[in-house]
């Protein structure tokens, strides 16, 4: 009786080890299937000015469509008046399809933490404009090269909104298990937007107010 309970312990053993095996056995392959289909996925992005358009050799693989808020701060002013400073905070959650699978961006403000090689020094500790993962937790950071007021392109048709912009990658980060997703962004797109426009209401210094927005955002990579 007692060899048949070692028995049984020593299998279901092995079975839990088998079990963990094939979990990070399926990690690993999903890993390598994201990876190949960044690689491969290419989708069509609307024709852009000049200003907001990324250089030739990058390719859009990924849009998102992006639900959340522009937050911006009172501040003091030169005249006495206290106004909301122009230089916003995004808090947003972009949904995208990507090879059939919808997945989840966050995106926000955070520092650098993997600044690239030619990347001005020092890095702004204010942060730059950050979209990371929710499926592999990859990140991409990123700061505007270029921009057009809202209202004047079709790819921009929301006059009195935020300004669609031209955004370049400042650095990259892989997820904790290598996931790739952002890795290799290296500009983003912000087109379509409506809403989140600064106000020029009164304000009290320190304030912060939150303004809704939702936008489009592509983003590329440099040709295969």
């Amino acid at each position: 009786m007692r060899s048949f309970g070692k028995y049984v312990i020593s299998q279901t053993r092995n079975t839990i080890r088998g079990c963990g095996l094939f979990v990070v056995a399926s990690a690993l392959a999903c890993i390598f299937v994201t990876a190949t289909q960044t690689a491969a996925q290419r989708i069509n992005s609307p024709a852009t000015p000049t200003d907001i358009t990324p250089p030739h050799g990058n390719t859009a693989f990924l849009v998102g469509h992006a639900t959340g808020s522009q937050g911006y701060t009172c501040l003091p002013t030169s005249t006495g008046v206290p106004a909301l400073n122009p230089a916003a905070r995004p808090e947003a959650t972009l949904l995208a399809d990507f090879n059939r699978r919808s997945l989840q961006i966050t995106h926000f403000t955070s520092v650098n933490e993997n600044p690239h090689v030619d990347t001005p020094k020092p890095v702004p500790l204010s942060g730059n404009a950050t979209w990371q993962s929710s499926f592999d937790n990859s990140k991409v950071w990123a700061t505007a090269v270029g921009h057009i007021d809202a209202g004047t392109d079709a790819s921009c048709p929301n006059k009195g909104s935020i300004q669609c912009l031209l955004l370049k990658s400042l650095g990259n980060e892989a997820g904790p298990t290598s996931g790739k997703l952002l890795d290799k962004v290296t500009f983003v797109q912000r087109l379509n937007t409506k809403g989140g426009a600064v106000p020029t209401t009164a304000c009290t210094v320190g304030q912060t107010q939150l303004v809704h927005y939702t936008a489009d955002y592509y983003f590329f990579h440099k040709e295969e």
